[in-house]
């Protein structure tokens, strides 16, 4: 039999308060990590949209200076104004 109780944010946060520090420790790092591996996820998926974007423009990003990339990235947020590369 599983039995699940439903907790309030407040209520989760008064519960980890209450912990001595070692384990107060361990929720932040498994959040932390938590966190981390979807900001690698999402880094890898603006990756590839940065790539398809390059290569409609017909500009290669691995050949791509730093300069020229940040430019580039520049140039795709600010599409208002006209395109350096």
């Amino acid at each position: 039999m599983e039995v699940t109780i439903e907790l309030t944010t407040e209520q989760i946060i008064d519960c980890i308060q209450r912990m001595p520090g070692e384990e107060k420790l361990a929720v932040v790092l498994a959040l932390a990590k938590e966190s981390l591996s979807r900001r690698a996820g999402r880094m890898k998926y603006l990756e590839s949209k940065v790539r398809e974007v390059c290569t409609e423009r017909g500009l290669d990003w691995d050949a791509m200076t730093d300069e020229e990339r940040q430019d580039f990235i520049n140039d795709v947020v600010h599409e208002d104004r006209k395109c350096a590369l």
